[in-house]
């Protein structure tokens, strides 16, 4: 197993499928960038969620629905990320105006 740690530049993204941060959010991107990735992944997952609650569902195999969950998991676990990353920078600002 890998031990080495990302430069502090780089958050590590949540993940359990590998040992080593493969994902990384770039901490010293703009506020505007990040905002976009997270606006983006949570308007893809709400839509893909709306979609999915006004289908019916004895149409889907159980197995569909795991994979359903596990997509909309995946995105909003990115939107925690990246939101923990504005929210860090967020402090670090009123930190240096104070």
């Amino acid at each position: 197993m890998n031990t080495q740690h990302p430069p502090h530049r780089f958050t590590p993204m949540s993940q359990f499928a590998t040992d080593y941060p493969v994902l990384l959010i770039d901490s010293d991107a703009p506020i505007r960038e990040l905002h976009n990735c997270v606006s983006e992944r949570l308007n893809a997952v709400l839509k893909y969620l709306n979609l999915m609650a006004c289908t019916s569902l004895p149409d889907y195999a159980e197995n569909d629905i795991n994979t359903v969950t596990n997509i909309a998991l995946i995105l909003l676990r990115d939107v925690g990320d990246v939101f923990r990353v504005i929210e860090q920078r967020g402090f670090e600002t009123s930190n240096k105006e104070s």
